[in-house]
Formats: structure tokens, C-alpha cells, sequence
């Protein structure tokens, strides 16, 4: 009898060290690394992806999360993912130009109006088109962010001849449009931008208005041109180092997946919420919003048409013939005018 219990005890002691050893080995430890504040609603939202596939996978995998730009820059935020620096990490195109040719489109001035909208539209173009340019990482998710609008800190701008001469913060694509509208981009990335309004070393910034809130904008600059008919946006990622995605299973695969396509969704809404946020606390600084006219309007939108035109010349010398690139201009306006009239439907609120 003592023997039978000494033997069932030894079984069980060895059932629990085995069971312990698979464990882990199956626990799978992962970083990601955002360069917003820590505060910022994007930085929540990216701890919340990590805790939710932790969740998920029932402690299985754990991801340490490096937000503020501790870990990576957002210039070199891809290629640290790439490398594997980081195994995940969230960024724009715009920090990188060239890198992401075909995703550029969504740099161009095509009357995106809204975050939501923008980010529907940006999802459907990448998995319609999937661009190779996205090959060496895993894509978890793309969002866009609602329209950018001009703030400036002393002069308010009303018309092109007003912004003329006047340095303006930009990066990527948005330089050849600060330039086509009259005004001097100035390169900077966003963590240096507060200090340089404050200084006077800019005269104002193109970005969306949730920077008057995530970022203290309101406190520095005193006006808002509303030029959202031009519809410019910021197109962000949020990648996968590729050889870590590979080597998960088909289940944790999944809920990578899944917790991604919930998180696109949540910054999808959250974009226009923080819009929203940033103008009203503007005005309650006494800030100034000038909508264009509607005889204004047109000429700020003539003026950036040449943009276009140059954005298909510079495709066009990568190999990419002129028709499938009017192709991707057709299917981004049809996506617009499908998604625009959805966030009516669905009561989703925005501010253009």
C-alpha cells in the first residue's frame, strides 16, 4: 500500500515538472515599441492590444510594451522591427518617404474627410492591392487619421497669399504640398515640434486636429485654417517582425489576428473622438477656426493638383503603369463615397 502511494506521488510530482517544463517552452515573451507619449490614447490603445493577446492566449504570450519612443525613433521604428530590435512596432509612412511608394497614395490631397472613413478606405486598398512593399514584415493593422489642418501660431491664414513664406512643419509627401500651397516645409519629427511653435522657429504645422489635445498644440498656436476639402491624412502601421510572426502557431496566429482587427476598429473611431476633443478644447483657449470660403476652397485645391500629377510621374518610373495607378486613384474616391455615407448611417460623429 505505502508503495502504491510513494509510486502515484512520484507520477504526480513528474506529471507537474513535465507540465511545467512545456509550459515553459511555450511561453512566448515579445516587445513593441510606439514612439507617442505614454498618455497618448494610440499609446493606450497599443498597451491594450498587448494585454488583450496576453489575455487571449491565457498568459501564453507576453509582450513588453515600450511606448514614448524608449526603445525606437519613429524614423527607425520599421527598420527596428525588421532587424528586430523591437517585434512590433507602430509608426507612418510619412517618417519614411519612398519606403512605402504605393501606400503614399494616402498622402495625396483625395478629400479623405474623416479618420474613420480614412482608415476603412486605407484597409480595403491594402488588402485589395497588398503591396509588395510591405514583404519583410507582418501587417497587423493600417489606419489613417482624419483630415490635416493648417494651425498656425500668430497669423491667421485665409487665403494662399497668406500662407505664402510662411515654415511649416512636414514630412514625406506633405512637403511637396506645403510647397505647391506657398509655404516652407520644415522637417521635424513630432516630439520637437511643441518646443519649435513655442520658440517661433515654425509658423504653424499641418496634422490632424487631435494634436491640439494629444500633443498641446492649443497652447501654442492661436488659429485653424479648415481647408479639409484637400483631405490629406496620415497613413500609420502597426508591423510584426515576419520570422516572429512565422513561428507562432495557427492558434496564437489567430489571436493576433483578431485582437489587430478590434484594435483597427477602436483607433478607426477613436481618430475622429480625438479630432472632436482637440477643437474644442481650441476654442475654449479662445482659438480661431477660419473655414474657407467656398470661392477659396477650389484655388487651395487647384493649387495642389500638380502634386498628383507628379506623384503618378514618380510611380510611373518604378515600373507601375499609368492606368493601374489612376486605377488605385478610382477605387480610393469609390471607397471615400462608400465609407462617408456608412459613418453617416452609423451615427459615427466627425467633424467634416
Amino acid at each position: 500500500m505505502r508503495k502504491s502511494i510513494m509510486l502515484l506521488l512520484v507520477v504526480v510530482v513528474f506529471v507537474f515538472a513535465t507540465h511545467s517544463l512545456v509550459r515553459g517552452a511555450d511561453l512566448i515573451k515579445l516587445k513593441a515599441a510606439n514612439y507617442l507619449p505614454v498618455t497618448h490614447p494610440m499609446s493606450l490603445l497599443t498597451g491594450w492590444f498587448c494585454e488583450e493577446v496576453k489575455n487571449r492566449t491565457k498568459g501564453q504570450v507576453q509582450i513588453t510594451y515600450h511606448a514614448g519612443g524608449t526603445l525606437l525613433n519613429p524614423v527607425k521604428m520599421y527598420d527596428g522591427v525588421v532587424t528586430g530590435i523591437t517585434d512590433m512596432g507602430l509608426s507612418h509612412i510619412q517618417y519614411t518617404r519612398g519606403r512605402f511608394p504605393v501606400m503614399e497614395v494616402f498622402d495625396l490631397p483625395l478629400g479623405f474627410p474623416s479618420g474613420w472613413v480614412d482608415t476603412q478606405v486605407a484597409t480595403d486598398f491594402f488588402n485589395k492591392y497588398k503591396p509588395k512593399e510591405w514583404d519583410d514584415v507582418h501587417v497587423l493593422y493600417v489606419t489613417t487619421t482624419g483630415p490635416l489642418i493648417l494651425q498656425t501660431i500668430s497669423k491667421p491664414v485665409k487665403t494662399l497669399e497668406d500662407l505664402k513664406g510662411l515654415k511649416i512643419r512636414a514630412t514625406g509627401q506633405l512637403t511637396d504640398i506645403i510647397k505647391a500651397l506657398g509655404g516652407l516645409p520644415i522637417p521635424l519629427q513630432m516630439p520637437d515640434v511643441y518646443d519649435a511653435l513655442a520658440r517661433g522657429v515654425l509658423d504653424g504645422i499641418t496634422v490632424d486636429l487631435s494634436t491640439l489635445k494629444y500633443w498641446k498644440f492649443a497652447e501654442v498656436t492661436k488659429y485653424v485654417t479648415a481647408h479639409w476639402q484637400l483631405g490629406t491624412g496620415i497613413t500609420f502601421y502597426y508591423v510584426m517582425n515576419k520570422s516572429k510572426w512565422n513561428v507562432l502557431s495557427p492558434d496564437v496566429q489567430k489571436v493576433f489576428t483578431e485582437v489587430a482587427s478590434e484594435a483597427r476598429e477602436k483607433q478607426a473611431a477613436l481618430w475622429d473622438q480625438m479630432d472632436i476633443e482637440g477643437m474644442d478644447l481650441f476654442k475654449s483657449k479662445g482659438g480661431q477656426v477660419i473655414n474657407l470660403s467656398d470661392i477659396e476652397a477650389p484655388k487651395w485645391m487647384k493649387a495642389v493638383e500638380p502634386v498628383i500629377g507628379e506623384y503618378k510621374k514618380s510611380m510611373a518610373s518604378k515600373g507601375h503603369k499609368e492606368a493601374d495607378i489612376d486605377g488605385w486613384l478610382k477605387y480610393i474616391k469609390e471607397r471615400i463615397e462608400y465609407w462617408q455615407k456608412e459613418q453617416k448611417k452609423r451615427g459615427i460623429p466627425s467633424l467634416f
